[in-house]
């Protein structure tokens, strides 16, 4: 692009506006993330819709005079969102949900409006991807709409306003917000003078007449929501949409949410009609789980409020090569190597001359560092090639001297554990002190890894 003084040049992290190109974003210290775009018009800086029809007036207020009016949440129809969201949709909220190409964003929130709709909501889905004869055909193996759902297919965000501020609905999808542009940025849609605009249209219209707006957002190859960086501190809240197309289930997490918690997932399973909610992920990730494996261990995993149980799995044999191999699929390749040389120094394991394979099976990726004991014992019944009760369930955080550590949440891990018929708990003893060993559960604490390996009845020959 020529340079000229009709252009600037925006930083793609954060949005910090130079006239010159900077190696170094002074904002964010982000390297080479300045892209030259045109200048937008004064006019859309300022706002172009601070004087729009309907919007208070912009005055200082007390507590005392702010009127909250019908603020409480609604739900959407599906609890696994309204778990992720703190408990439904807050009025005059923005979210952004992102997540990689057929992944499920577009159906997620097409049946979204069909539950909102069929409560009594006024909705309306704009679509600048798909025509309004793809979203019938999609909508079609949802089963039948009914209430006051409306489709639009546009993309100037000048029309769009117009819609929403004669209709007035309750509810607006814009999918997806890299297809949206204004007249008066000259730049291409999905630009970061365009994306930044039209996202500061979109706010304006939800706070002003307290319309809750959800919009669609395409990730980078680096899973973060294409644009500026500073298209996430504008919104309320922000949701990924997780999962590999080639699997059928999906995960729901949020990682910023101005009106709940970020630990927060939600789980779901994408079938004919759709995506439906997986109300017990436990039974779900544990399906499948072999019997009399060496190398399979069972822990628990807290994500949010919610424990999970999961199978990790671990492969450890003699390797051919001069430097053994070391694979994570599912945590934190880092952390795997770290709890390897622990077995290694403290018990004396020859895991130099072993490559090792961990995968935490489903295709979840959990960080948690519960996980840690669970790991490493899986990593030991792979080494010893002797299997561990399968009905034994292990969690606890393990320190660089061989130490297991307390975990938070404990009493709700067990009882996760005894719902699905797990009988033995192998936990840190700092958590057993705090805990009355409920009927049909059999709790054993564990000072160290050695302890661990022992309860386990792992200690052998390899």
């Amino acid at each position: 692009m020529a340079k000229g003084k009709n252009t600037v040049f925006y930083c793609k992290e954060c949005g910090y506006e130079s006239t010159k190109w900077m190696g170094q974003c002074p904002g964010c210290r982000a390297w080479n993330s300045f892209t030259e775009e045109p200048a937008a018009p004064k006019s859309t800086k300022a706002g172009a819709s601070a004087n729009r029809p309907g919007l208070p007036a912009s005055v200082p207020s007390s507590l005392n005079e702010i009127e909250t009016g019908d603020a409480d949440r609604y739900g959407t129809g599906f609890g696994e969102l309204d778990r992720v969201l703190g408990g439904g949709i807050v009025p005059g909220s923005l979210l952004l949900v992102g997540g990689d190409p057929g992944i499920g964003k577009s159906t997620l929130l097409l049946q979204v409006c069909k539950n909102l709709a069929a409560a009594g909501k006024k909705v309306l889905y704009i679509s600048g991807e798909e025509s309004l004869r793809q979203i019938k055909l999609r909508a079609n193996r949802m089963g039948s709409f009914t209430g006051d759902l409306t489709f639009l297919c546009e993309t100037s965000l000048d029309v769009i306003d117009g819609v929403i501020t004669q209709r007035r609905p309750d509810v607006v999808i814009i999918d997806s917000i890299q297809t949206m542009y204004k007249d008066e940025v000259s730049s291409a849609p999905g630009s970061v003078s365009q994306v930044r605009e039209s996202t500061n249209v979109l706010l304006q219209l939800a706070k002003g007449y307290g319309i809750s707006i959800f919009i669609v957002g395409h990730v980078t190859k680096e899973g973060v929501v294409a644009g500026p960086r500073v298209l996430e501190h504008m919104v309320d809240t922000v949701l990924y949409f997780e999962g590999e197309r080639s699997a059928s289930y999906r995960i729901l997490r949020g990682v910023k949410n101005r009106f709940g918690s970020t630990n927060e997932i939600g789980v779901f399973e994408m079938g004919e009609e759709g995506l439906a909610e997986v109300l017990n992920p436990s039974e779900y990730m544990l399906n499948g789980k072999p019997e009399g494996a060496s190398g399979s261990v069972v822990a628990c995993s807290m994500e949010g409020t919610r424990p999970i149980l999961l199978e990790i799995q671990a492969l450890v044999c003699h390797t051919n090569f001069n430097i053994p191999r070391r694979t994570a699929a599912g945590t934190d390749f880092n952390r795997l190597n770290l709890l390897l040389a622990v077995l290694e120094k403290r018990l004396g394991m020859h895991f130099s001359e072993c490559d090792a394979y961990v995968n935490i099976a489903g295709g979840m990726r959990i960080n948690e560092p519960a996980l840690d004991l669970g790991i490493m014992l899986a990593l030991v019944s792979s080494y010893y090639d002797r299997e561990i009760d399968e009905k034994t369930i292990i969690f606890g955080e393990v320190g660089l001297s061989g130490e297991v550590r307390a975990v938070t949440a404990a009493d709700q891990r067990v009882s996760e554990a005894l719902k699905l018929g797990f009988h033995t708990c192998i936990l840190p003893r700092v958590n057993l002190s705090r805990l009355k060993s409920p009927e049909g559960m059999r709790l054993i604490g564990v000072g160290t890894i050695r302890d661990a390996i022992e309860a386990a009845g792992l200690r052998g020959q390899r």
